[in-house]
C-alpha cells in the first residue's frame, strides 16, 4: 500500500533509508524497535527552563496578555 499519488513518504527518521508504509514512519521494524527504546531508556527529553528558585508565579497577571 502505498501513500497518495504524487506525495512521497518522509525517509525515516533513525537512517534517512525510504520509509515503509507498514512501519510508518520508520523503514523497517528495526528502526521503529530503535526509536522505542530510545523513548523507554529516556533518550529523547524536551528541554526545560526552571525558574529561579525565588520565583512564585505571582508575577503572571492572567487579565495581561
Amino acid at each position: 500500500m502505498s501513500g497518495p499519488p504524487g506525495k512521497s513518504l518522509q525517509p525515516c527518521p533513525i537512517c534517512r533509508k525510504p520509509a515503509v508504509e507498514k512501519y510508518r514512519p520508520f523503514c523497517s521494524r528495526r528502526c521503529a524497535d530503535l526509536d522505542l527504546g530510545r523513548w523507554l531508556n529516556e533518550g529523547y527529553a524536551i528541554p526545560a527552563v526552571e525558574p529561579p528558585d525565588d520565583w512564585d508565579g505571582e508575577d503572571l497577571d492572567p487579565d495581561e496578555g
